[in-house]
């Protein structure tokens, strides 16, 4: 029964992101489906400097910021950096050079390249602009969360599922070790705990909603651990970006003390965020199973 079930999930989140993909023109469908590539100088994002962010064409998902566009004369839009688990590389068909897809629905952008030392990030997407569509700022409000509370794939799982969330990307912080591995982590020597950055729309959702979710999906009355997993790094933390997050954690946590619940979630402002090897991403979806220390408890 349980197999049926996760069929019938995986089936209904495949069908919903089918369902949102735009009927592509034949030139868009030579690009995005057959992976071609629009003549340089050509495409209406190449020298366009707006404030926003680009979507994918074909699904709708939030690829790039345009503060991470910069002009690297190269007859293609340019970009830095990509939104937190928005874009997908793959090793191309010529052996050479490295794809870029949307992550969402696999449709091709253009290629990545590194070691340029064009900007500091020494990275440069090179996108199709037909790949992308454009949504001025003041239409789309992008924001992030970060979470610690226990083995990073179960809060993945729920966090996801979450409406108004966009992305969630596992990965360690609040350590003393630049981009640590996994086996360093667990260690117990870096100080990292496992955590998610969740990328959500602010208009559909909030910082607030999306806490409480956190409150509710582990236990927060753990020390360091949580279910079955011990250590440090699977102690329950909140990485706040602003004072107003901040004061949102502070206000959720004397709830919950006023209800009993003897609350040891630490709160620390955000550091650097090293994401996780791919293998911890999307860990439950890709393995078919659910996770093992984290459920659903209402708590508010």
């Amino acid at each position: 029964m349980r197999k049926i079930i996760l069929f019938l999930m995986l089936f209904l989140v495949n069908y919903m992101i089918m369902a949102q993909k735009k009927e592509l023109t034949a030139d868009e469908k030579q690009v995005i489906i057959y992976k071609g590539t629009e003549r340089p100088f050509t495409g209406k994002y190449y020298d366009f400097k707006a404030k926003g962010t680009y979507v994918c064409k074909q699904c709708g998902s939030p690829l790039y910021r345009s503060e991470d566009k910069f002009d690297s004369r190269c007859g293609w839009p340019s970009f830095d950096d990509e939104i937190p688990g928005a874009v997908k590389r793959v090793p191309d068909a010529d052996g050479r050079r490295t794809e870029i897809v949307c992550a969402r629905c696999g449709a091709h952008l253009g290629h990545v390249f590194t070691g340029e030392g064009l900007t500091p990030k020494n990275t440069r997407h090179c996108v199709n602009s037909i790949s992308m569509e454009f949504i001025p700022a003041e239409e789309l409000k992008i924001d992030t969360a970060i979470f610690a509370g226990g083995c990073f794939w179960g809060v993945e799982y729920y966090m996801k599922k979450a409406p108004g969330v966009l992305a969630v990307e596992s990965g360690y912080i609040g350590g003393k070790v630049e981009d640590p591995s996994y086996e360093e982590v667990c260690e117990g020597n870096t100080g990292h705990v496992e955590a998610v950055r969740v990328l959500f729309d602010a208009s559909k959702t909030d910082y607030e909603t999306l806490t409480k979710l956190f409150f509710e999906i582990h236990d927060p009355t753990q020390q360091d651990h949580q279910g079955p997993d011990y250590g440090e790094q699977y102690r329950s933390e909140i990485f706040y970006n602003s004072p107003e997050q901040k004061a949102v954690a502070e206000k959720l946590i004397q709830e919950l003390k006023e209800k009993g619940y003897a609350v040891v979630t630490r709160l620390a402002p955000v550091t650097t965020f090293w994401v996780a090897e791919d293998y911890h991403q999307n860990y439950y979806t890709r393995k078919g199973t659910l996770p093992y220390c984290h459920g659903y408890t209402r708590r508010f």
